[in-house]
């Protein structure tokens, strides 16, 4: 049984390999993060170490395919010549790394061409270095490329591989008392909290520890990022935060080629909320024409609330290169987090709501930025029925969920699903979400 086991999972990489190695060839060729092209062996021995670090450290680990070149056609590859790539790359790993880990091959036909697959996978005990270096020679993969890791980057891994919560790990080391209070909006805090704010700043300080937006140590406070996240004055003062920012993006026409306007935001969360949601509504109103012209909105605004609040609390944090986003079309709105939801969307109904970021989701939610679990979801649809307007749906992608809001259409206009949506009153949506 255990063997039967190894040799499905086996199998798993190998189908995703071929999968991948699709997906970087068709409709138009480009190597992936999770996959690198190589015609032959490098004799550059630390290259390649870069190359198996990379992999080590990148979630859901890679491979390195032999026999693609660089202008994705093929090579000819011996089996003397896929005999020396795996006895080389075998000790690299075991010998050139900050830690031995264990590679695995395999050679096939691909089209009629002899590909040799090199399974790197991902390893528990993050960041993987090279042997000989600090810690800092760390390397991951970005735009289908190599690259050393920044700092923060490193850092976040190391807080993974001990369990440390995003909320907790760190934004800015040992700032001032004065520091602190110029980066986050105290301000904010307070009037959110419904307390006074103290004359003394120590005391602030400490009433923002006491919230677990920062953490006092020998040299100073240490800035969560929670801290960071919710309260930022401006998010690119944290380097590690930068590209969590929101996007607004307004189109013209009902698809993404005529972009009229895109603004970054560049607030905390809870700093920018309500801008946030004035903006989308100020995008998204219809003018009315009669005796007096006025901007009516064409989406309840507490649909927008909730769910752009849900798009921000249940992103996942450690995907690189996605942030939410928020796009406006003539027809709909669609707003996007990084992460799938951690149910099926199917399975709403019956699956009690769960998050990425329960420290991030209590502090929204008892500073008001959104509803208890649940009963925002069921204000924001009926919202949208009593508005008439067609049932929210959401999308679930490998590594995001969209939700759409639909602009007042016609039964005449509808689609038959939509028809079905509308007359089911979004009895899915309705029950608590979890995303």
């Amino acid at each position: 049984m255990h063997k039967l086991i190894l040799e499905k999972q086996v199998m798993n990489w190998k189908e995703k390999a071929l999968n991948i190695l699709e997906d970087s060839l068709y409709p138009v060729a480009t190597e992936l993060n999770e996959l690198d092209w190589k015609s032959g062996l490098s004799c550059k021995t630390e290259r390649l170490a870069q190359h198996l670090c990379a992999f080590s450290n990148l979630k859901g680990g890679g491979i390195l395919v032999f026999g693609v070149n660089d202008d994705a056609t093929f090579s000819s590859l011996t089996k003397e010549t896929c005999d020396d790539i795996i006895r080389k790359l075998g000790n690299i790993a075991k010998n050139n790394l900050s830690s031995s880990i264990s590679i695995e091959h395999w050679t096939t036909d691909y089209k009629g061409h002899a590909l040799l697959f090199i399974h790197i996978p991902e390893q528990m005990d993050k960041p993987i270095h090279l042997r000989g270096k600090e810690i800092w020679d760390s390397y991951t993969r970005s735009a289908g490329q190599t690259v050393k890791m920044s700092r923060s980057q490193i850092k976040s891994l190391i807080a993974d591989s001990q369990g440390i919560s995003f909320e907790q790990r760190i934004a800015k080391e040992n700032v001032s008392t004065d520091e602190l209070l110029s980066l986050l909006d105290y301000n904010k805090y307070f009037e959110m909290s419904g307390k006074e704010i103290p004359k003394d700043k120590q005391i602030i300080a400490r009433r923002l520890e006491e919230f677990r937006l920062c953490n006092q140590t020998d040299k100073g406070w240490h800035i969560t990022n929670m801290g960071a996240i919710l309260f930022a004055k401006n998010i690119a003062e944290f380097e590690g935060l930068k590209s969590h920012s929101v996007i607004v993006r307004k189109y013209a026409g009902s698809n993404n080629r005529d972009l009229l306007s895109e603004q970054i935001g560049g607030l905390g969360y809870v700093v920018g909320f309500e801008g946030l949601v004035d903006y989308i509504m100020k995008l998204t109103s219809v003018e009315e024409i009669g005796v007096v012209r006025k901007m009516i909105p064409a989406y309840p605004q507490i649909a927008i609330r909730e769910f752009v609040a849900n798009a921000l609390i249940h992103q996942d944090f450690a995907i690189e290169g996605m942030q939410v986003v928020v796009e406006i079309f003539d027809n709909r709105i669609s707003i996007t987090n990084p992460g799938a939801p951690l149910h099926d969307v199917n399975r709403l109904l019956d699956l009690p709501p769960q998050s990425r970021n329960e420290h991030l989701a209590q502090a929204m939610f008892l500073l008001g930025i959104c509803e208890r679990r649940g009963s925002g979801i069921d204000r924001a649809v009926e919202a949208i029925e009593s508005m008439l307007l067609p049932a929210a749906k959401i999308t679930k992608g490998e590594n995001h969920t969209r939700v759409f809001l639909f602009m007042q259409k016609d039964l005449s206009e509808m689609t038959k699903q939509e028809k079905i949506g509308s007359s089911d009153k979004c009895v899915v949506l309705s029950k608590r979400i979890s995303w």
